[in-house]
């Protein structure tokens, strides 16, 4: 989806991103409200590769954060527009720190990049009895590829250990199939889950820490860690997201590190509003 302000010659442009095994509708309530607060700005919502709408655009290997990324940088520079904001969720986090890399110079208008609930090197998703994304993916691919009720598949995942939220959140990623007058009804996933696992695995492999800690001038890295998503954060992480905030600085670039009260992983479900306050200052004051 793209939500382009075409009442001003060249507004300012925010580009969202969303996590494994979901699509640019996770962002899309929040995003409207942004719009209302900032009527100057536009906003494109993504559907990376394998996902969504996306998915039928037939990708050719290897499907990797490095690839995501680079079909991200081609897609606005289709679109001509050089974005202000780069917010990426989980595996879009990661999406975002590889497009400032890729782009790998000084920038002619300052950007601010937001990673929320990611680490820029090792992922610890998932302890016992939490939802693992591997293990989701794993199970997910077991499934028919045509299913009759979205309930049986909520009820299959808690069944089987998932927790309730996540199963009706992965269940968005069905569509109907057929007519809209057919009284037969059947769903169909909108996913691409080969190309998925396979960009899950590059996201556990990827390294960006050299990214953070050599940023190009004029880009400023915000981490947003989520109160409660305690086990994907170490202390080396926080240590070194500390001590990259200082040599930023002497470097033209900027790094912070952010920490959402009452969120669990899902942060834009889990804590709209406090999300909300943290990411408004990078709107604030920005002419196009």
């Amino acid at each position: 989806m793209v939500v382009l302000n075409r009442s001003i010659p060249e507004p300012p442009t925010a580009v969202l991103l969303h996590g494994i095994l979901g699509s640019r509708k996770n962002w899309g309530s929040f995003v409207r409200r942004l719009a209302l607060e900032f009527p100057t700005w536009q906003f494109v919502l993504v559907d990376l590769r394998c996902h969504g709408d996306s998915a039928s655009i037939k990708k050719r290997g290897p499907h990797t954060v490095a690839s995501t990324a680079l079909d991200v940088l081609k897609l606005i520079a289709q679109l001509r527009i050089t974005p202000r904001v780069l917010i990426g969720h989980s595996f879009g986090g990661k999406v975002v720190l590889s497009m400032v890399e890729q782009a790998a110079k000084p920038l002619p208008r300052p950007v601010r990049a937001w990673v929320l609930d990611a680490t820029p090197g090792k992922v610890r998703a998932g302890q016992d009895g939490e939802d693992h994304p591997r293990k989701l993916i794993s199970f997910l691919r077991k499934l028919p590829k045509e299913v009759s009720s979205k309930r049986d598949i909520v009820n299959a995942l808690i069944q089987e250990g998932f927790s309730k939220d996540v199963a009706q959140w992965v269940v968005t990623n069905l569509r109907p199939t057929g007519a809209a007058s057919s009284s037969s009804s059947s769903f169909s996933w909108v996913f691409d889950l080969e190309g998925i696992s396979e960009m899950y695995e590059s996201y556990e492999e990827t390294n960006l820490w050299k990214v953070v800690e050599n940023l190009p001038r004029g880009v400023h890295v915000n981490f947003l860690k989520a109160e409660r998503s305690l086990h994907r954060w170490a202390l080396e992480d926080l240590q070194r997201i500390h001590a990259a905030e200082e040599s930023a600085a002497d470097e033209g670039g900027g790094v912070e590190m952010h920490v959402l009260e009452d969120a669990g992983h899902w942060v834009h479900a889990d804590n709209p509003d406090g999300l909300f306050r943290i990411l408004s200052f990078s709107f604030k004051g920005v002419k196009a």
